[in-house]
């Protein structure tokens, strides 16, 4: 099944925890802290795959873990690094942050994204030994890996788009120049995917063509199944916009040409200006004067017509020979800016703030939470290291101008204790 949009979680490892471990050998005499660093958490990255041309995949899967960081050992061994996670989507692919709505990365010219960096490791103990402080029984816990939900939306990559109603020979036209095998049969709808193939024209060269389904009028606001694939005509440099020229089915060409460019302004208002061509199909069954009316309709309009009749062959030739001249003359693909690069993103350290809640101080900010889930208040020193650092960020000072008191109750995070001058 073609699939052209996903919702997916991605959430990078954690970091290892550092270890707690003192150096123990024979004839060793207080060997000191040895304790090995934590490993770095695995990342999540996107990768374009060129083999892939649908996001089916994520159908039945919605949430990509990578692998957690090991954590250090004796002997300043440091934890192995958490596995990268992999995942790979067609070659077109969109990745915006789902919460904040930002495009994070366009997968066109792209090879690699990483979407989710890994947790570092924590600090083992060998960090922490000093002239005063020679047995440091805590480490630093690994940092959390990031857990994020990314909208994934693919918008294929087209030098030219078959636009046009159902049942106008969009299909039967691309099975004849191009490589491409769509289902092809009398009734409206037949095309019900995206179709791409690659249209060779000699000396070396060629372009993609994409057979757009279902466009209808009301399209652009949801109707029949075009409002599903109009994302794909985004990229297209050129449109090129089959018309029924025999008027079967009691259509008139020139009206059906119209309510289509309308779908797309109602779309998007830059796709009704991109530049088209009229292909006047089936004139091998048209009426002559039929087609006289649309060329003088196309020539007043400053479009280029060209009839032709995908079942025959009849003027394909020269209908590719102006798709070349005029892709010639056209910018490349668009290709999408992300709005800002994640590398590059920098969240400052909150400033501490002091809350009094029911008679309780809270204290947040300032990366205590984070300090405070690294000290093991069962060991003397790594209290001592906690406190210290409540003094040097002035947290103390500003506990103290709030008016705190002995014994009353301070919270940091999820821990309380009682303050003691």
């Amino acid at each position: 099944m073609f699939t052209d949009y996903s919702k997916i979680v991605i959430a990078s490892g954690k970091g290892g925890d550092g270890a707690v471990s003192f150096h123990r050998e024979k004839y060793v005499a207080s060997g000191g802290p040895d304790g090995g660093d934590g490993g770095k958490g695995g990342d999540v990255i996107f990768v374009a795959d060129d083999n892939l041309a649908t996001l089916s995949d994520f159908r039945y899967k919605r949430k990509y873990v990578a692998e957690n960081g090991a954590n250090g050992a004796s002997a300043r061994c440091t934890g192995k690094s958490g596995a990268d996670l992999e995942i790979r989507v067609p070659r077109g692919t969109l990745i915006r942050d789902a919460e904040s709505g930002r495009l994070l990365a366009d997968m066109s010219n792209t090879d690699r994204y990483v979407a989710a960096k890994g947790g570092k490791g924590g600090a083992g103990n060998q960090h922490y030994a000093t002239s005063t402080r020679q047995t440091p029984r805590f480490a630093k816990t690994g940092e959390d890996g990031k857990t994020r939900e990314v909208e994934l939306e693919l918008k294929l990559l087209a030098d030219v788009g078959l636009v046009g109603f159902p049942n106008v020979g969009k299909s039967t036209l691309l099975s004849r120049v191009s490589n491409a095998r769509p289902k092809i049969a009398d009734y409206h709808f037949t095309t019900i995917n995206p179709n791409l193939g690659i249209v060779d024209i000699g000396d070396y060269r060629s372009f993609v063509m994409a057979d757009i389904p279902g466009l209808i009028e009301g399209a652009g606001e949801g109707a029949g199944l075009g409002h599903r694939f109009l994302r794909h005509i985004d990229r297209c440099r050129l449109i090129v916009h089959l018309v029924d020229a025999a008027e079967t089915e009691d259509r008139n060409a020139i009206e059906d040409f119209e309510k289509i460019n309308a779908e797309l302004a109602v779309y998007d208002p830059e796709l009704a200006e991109r530049p088209q061509i009229i292909a006047a199909n089936k004139i091998d069954a048209g009426i002559p004067e039929q087609l006289e009316v649309l060329r003088e309709y196309a020539d007043a309009h400053g479009y280029e017509l060209y009839p032709i009749s995908a079942a025959t062959g009849e003027g394909i030739k020269e209908l590719l020979a102006a798709i070349v001249r005029k892709l010639d003359e056209l910018p490349p693909i668009k290709v999408y800016e992300p709005d800002i690069e994640p590398e590059e993103e920098f969240v400052p350290l909150k400033p501490i703030e002091v809350r009094k809640v029911g008679g309780v101080y809270e204290l947040s900010g300032g990366g205590l939470e984070k300090a405070i889930g690294n000290t093991n208040f069962g060991d003397y020193e790594s209290l001592q290291y906690f406190q210290k650092l409540l003094v040097d960020s002035g947290a103390i000072d500003m506990l103290e101008r709030a008016g705190i008191q002995e014994d009353d109750t301070v919270r940091i995070g999820e821990y309380e204790f009682d303050y003691i001058k």
